[in-house]
């Protein structure tokens, strides 16, 4: 009978051909697999290229590109050609088969084994070390450039007498090619060892030689590298005693030498080298004499030396020599650590003065005159009033202000008024509906400044707007208003192509726009967009019908990000900030060089330095990421990034940085000239609030420059917790426009408090000049208050404005129900000898979704005021007679009018019910008060139905000096109904 595939030949076909096929599959899915592997590192290498190109910086990507690439090569080879020429000369320097041992013989079946493939072995081996070592090097990118470009201080160390370079640039670079050096050695005779062992040229348990001499002087020569690295290393240790952090127990940390260092641990790292050079010319001798024995006694003298010389030695000098007399001992070397320091953080210029804490001056007229004249009380406190600017701003749910807003000076009749400021950006969590094509091409920017004067509320508690509406309007004229680019922007978008994006929305309608800042990476090309489909993990980006011509995807669009991209050599400050620069809304970003390396400058770690009560709760003002310590700190660049084209621009502040400088080298042509600062952007530079808190934080102890009081204790300071909130953080720097005694004139100034180690008292009040572009800016003035006479710190002054009959029962009051009391900064301000303290209060409440001003608390020489406004709470203080009208609430006081009578009538009653619900407030009633915010939001609620049916939306004030009543609610109900203060306002 026919074969009908039972037999042998029809099952092997059967099986033959899927074999084939699955062979084929595999192999198919195999190369599918590599080439998206390397089209994923393409399309990251692509897109950024692309991105560093658009914004004109791609010089950066280059220079950091290459670098990395060079490194990776360099010492990749250099370790694989170390590791492979061992194993190769330790396969060379085998013994013959004839003469191993039983116990090698045993391993015939493993050398059988490898031989076919040992030159495949030795090339993955060498391969794979390689491309470790070199991910490693290329991770180095920034010690290499700065070594390659170092630029001298002209200072020198105190002990070596050599140039603070050699520290920061050099010794870094010597120190990763020692580590390089070592990982080398110790794999190279790893290796080597291991193909003595397989082909006979170590044993292990076989009588008779360990080692054939071939591996013994192979080995040796290993391990001879090896001890001269070492003694290298105790060289370079030598001079790392002056950067070295230690614990000392009378100033906490320390960096530099100590007594001990100096006459203990340099002297036993020089006597360390020389024993290590000894030690490895034994080992290098080994090839002519073929013995250990001297190498090993070597080898044993040195571990001894390192454990008597080098620990036990510095611990006798320290038990013996220096406690007895500490002080005496340490003393030249904590003045080099002070000097040291005061230079690194640029606080060495730091003029501390006395000052008495209390005033003498009798003529009370006068001190409340000086009280005008020598500050600018700053009531409008840019941590709480957010919400107020949301809800009064806002307009669309599709804007939101930032949590924290900005203090900046604006110019108006030729004088400067301290301004809060924030940009109406977008929110994404707030638009209609949420799909892809609402999220990256219609909802593209936010739109407009609002700002609003700082030292000044309405008689309804409000902000007194400056610039308001959408579009905005006021005193800072006309500028490009959409914004591209800002701190909430952190999602990309698509713009320019035929998709048409949402501008903004006024009566007439909701108005369109196409892009033409000219930002951005065109999407016109098919592999671009294959690119950012597979960076962004996007596929519609690459067959989305809303993307043609003309299309670009804008990314990396926060302020923060753009700078760290171009400029990844430099920190950047925690709080950017906007400012209308000629015509557009400029992002000023303040940026850090810092280094770790300079001598007897003590460390501190940015991240915990520069935490406070602020930074704990909005994490876009922390310094994000920057826990590596620094002992030296410049703000050496200013930055600015534009709204709406996302240009980032790069101006060289201090000139005289080296750090700066090598970094200029390294980088050529991405930072200007200092010189290239408009008069425009220099009036709005101000000094950094995180190089402020660090030169704070290092004068708690470095105010001083005596040695012996440095060491004792007796004038260490700390920065106070907040005492308007409960986080137990540090109180943040405040800016406001004052004077300090020694000033002629109010300059725009950033200020802090110190308090006794462990005690609430104030210690000292500190300001530093933070107007840009004048001589004394950056000028650090610290006043010291006398410890015989305690004069009451914040937390006092907060503790007394609590407990204080009156004043307490009126918080009671204004807190009373659905209330909520919020505190202000608390401003310290210099006044003739005294010091006053003010503190603006907040209530949230009635109905209210944001904080209006109710109240001002005003103390000053044991007289405390809580009133209705600053000027009256001056004028109670200093027992003045003067009075002063605060700004009108225009159109705040009373309902709008409307043309509809019954939406006219509900307002009215609505009114009516709220001025009720004040009176009941006042008395304390609270079932009066409780019936009388029932009936408001009853008649909220009649007017709000009234309207629906009329078909149309609530309207509200559209005159420009009645912004505040164009705003929106959380959920966006139109404004125009009143508040519970009586205004025109969201309910």
């Amino acid at each position: 009978m026919p074969d009908r595939g039972g037999g042998p030949t029809g099952p092997r076909m059967r099986v033959g051909r899927p074999s084939r096929r699955v062979r084929t599959l595999l192999m198919t899915l195999g190369v599918l697999a590599v080439l998206a592997m390397a089209f994923v590192m393409f399309a990251g290498f692509w897109t950024d290229w692309l991105w560093y190109r658009s914004v004109h910086y791609s010089s950066v990507f280059t220079t950091t590109l290459w670098t990395k690439i060079g490194l990776f090569f360099v010492f990749g080879l250099l370790m694989a050609a170390a590791v492979g020429v061992n194993i190769w000369l330790a396969h060379r320097l085998r013994p013959p088969l004839s003469a191993m041992s039983m116990e090698q013989q045993s391993l015939d079946r493993y050398r059988m084994g490898i031989a076919p493939y040992k030159r495949w072995l030795l090339l993955g081996v060498t391969a794979l070390v390689g491309l470790i070592a070199g991910a490693s090097a290329s991770g180095q990118w920034r010690t290499w450039l700065m070594w390659v470009n170092g630029v001298p201080f002209d200072q020198k160390d105190p002990q070596f007498h050599l140039d603070v370079s050699f520290y920061a640039f050099d010794l870094p670079w010597y120190r990763f090619l020692l580590g390089f050096g070592f990982a080398a050695a110790v794999l190279s005779l790893i290796a080597a060892a291991l193909t003595h062992y397989l082909y006979g040229g170590l044993r292990i348990t076989s009588p008779g030689a360990r080692a054939t001499a071939a591996a013994t002087g192979h080995l040796s020569v290993l391990l001879g590298v090896f001890v001269a690295l070492k003694a290298v290393a105790y060289w370079l240790d030598r001079y790392g005693l002056a950067v070295k952090s230690s614990d000392f127990k009378a100033t906490g940390n320390w960096t530099g030498l100590r007594y001990v260092d100096a006459n203990a641990y340099l002297p036993a790292k020089t006597i360390l080298f020389c024993i290590a050079v000894i030690c490895a010319l034994l080992f290098f001798a080994t090839l002519w004499r073929r013995t250990w024995q001297l190498p090993v006694i070597g080898f044993g003298l040195m571990v001894l030396s390192a454990i008597l010389i080098g620990g036990l030695y510095p611990a006798i000098v320290q038990k013996f020599q220096v406690q007895p007399n500490e002080q005496a001992k340490e003393a030249p070397y904590v003045e080099k650590n002070l000097k040291a320091t005061r230079e690194a953080y640029g606080i060495d210029g730091t003029k501390v003065s006395e000052y008495a804490g209390t005033s003498g001056t009798k003529d009370k007229t006068k001190l409340r005159d000086d009280a005008d004249s020598t500050a600018s009380i700053r009531i409008m406190d840019p941590n709480i009033v957010s919400p107020t600017f949301q809800q009064l701003q806002q307009m669309r749910n599709y804007y939101a202000f930032p949590t924290n807003l900005d203090v900046d000076r604006y110019s108006k009749d030729g004088k400067d008024q301290d301004t809060v400021i924030g940009l109406r950006e977008l929110n994404l969590n707030g638009i209609p509906k949420n799909n892809w094509i609402n999220d990256h091409f219609r909802y593209t920017h936010g739109y407009g400044v609002v700002a609003a004067k700082g030292t000044t509320a309405t008689a309804g508690g409000r902000p007194v707007f400056t610039e308001s509406d959408l579009p905005s309007k006021g005193d800072l004229g006309t500028y490009e208003q959409r914004v591209y680019y800002g701190e909430k922007t952190t999602q990309y978008s698509i713009v320019g192509g035929p998709q048409k994006e949402i501008d903004y929305s006024d009566d007439s309608g909701e108005k369109t726009t196409s892009y033409k800042g000219g930002s951005g990476v065109s999407l016109s090309s098919p592999v671009n967009r294959a690119a950012y489909a597979v960076a962004f993990g996007e596929p519609q980006i690459l067959y989305s019908g809303a993307i043609g011509e003309g299309s670009r995807i804008l990314y990396n669009r926060t302020p923060k990000d753009r700078v760290e991209a171009v400029a990844p050599w430099l920190t950047i400050d925690g709080d950017a900030y906007p400012a209308v620069v000629d015509g557009k809304i400029q992002w000023i970003v303040d940026a850090y060089t810092t280094t770790n390396g300079y001598p007897y400058a003590s460390r501190t770690t940015l991240g915990d330095t520069t935490a406070d009560s602020l930074t704990a709760t909005n994490n876009q003002r922390a310094v994000v990421a920057q826990q590596n310590q620094v002992n030296y700190i410049r703000n050496s660049v200013k930055a600015t990034v534009d709204a709406y084209t996302g240009d980032v621009k790069l101006y060289q502040w201090d000139t005289k940085d080296p750090v700066l400088k090598t970094w200029m080298k390294a980088f050529p042509h991405t930072v200007k000239s200092k010189q290239d600062i408009s008069p425009s952007l220099m009036a709005h530079l101000r000094y950094p609030q995180d190089l402020f808190k660090v030169q704070r934080e290092l004068l708690t102890r470095y105010h001083v420059k005596d040695a012996q009081t440095f060491l004792s204790g007796s004038e260490v300071w700390q920065v106070p917790d907040d005492p308007s909130n409960k986080s137990g953080n540090a109180v943040p720097p405040y800016y406001l426009s004052m004077k300090m005694p020694d000033q002629q004139a109010q300059a725009f100034s950033l200020t802090t408090t110190f308090t006794p180690n462990g005690r609430d008292n104030l210690s000292a009040f500190m300001s530093v000049n933070a107007e840009a572009g004048t001589s004394d800016y950056g000028k650090i003035r610290i006043l010291k208050l006398p410890t015989s006479e305690p004069v009451d710190g914040p937390k006092q002054v907060q503790s007394q404005f609590n407990s204080e009959q009156t004043i307490a029962e009126s918080i009671r009051l204004l807190s009373g129900g659905a209330s909520e009391v919020e505190y202000g900064n608390l401003l310290t301000i210099p006044l003739d000898g005294g010091l006053l303290y003010v503190e603006p209060v907040y209530v949230r409440g009635g109905g209210l979704k944001y904080p209006l001003l109710r109240k001002v608390l005003v103390t000053y020489g044991g007289n405390t005021a809580f009133e209705d406004t600053l000027d009256q709470a001056l004028n109670k203080v200093f027992g003045a007679d003067v009075t002063t009208t605060p700004p009108s609430d225009t159109g705040t006081t009373k309902p709008p009018t409307s043309s509809n009578p019954t939406v006219q009538q509900a307002l009215d009653d609505a009114q009516k019910a709220f001025t009720e619900g004040q009176d009941a407030l006042k008395k304390g009633d609270w079932t009066a008060y409780g019936q009388a915010q029932k009936d408001l939001q009853d008649a909220l609620k009649r007017a709000e139905d009234a309207q629906d049916a009329a078909g149309k939306p609530s309207g509200g004030s559209k005159s420009g000096d009645k912004a505040g009543d164009k705003g929106s609610d959380k959920n966006g109900s139109p404004s125009g109904t009143p508040s519970s203060d009586g205004s025109s306002g969201n309910s």
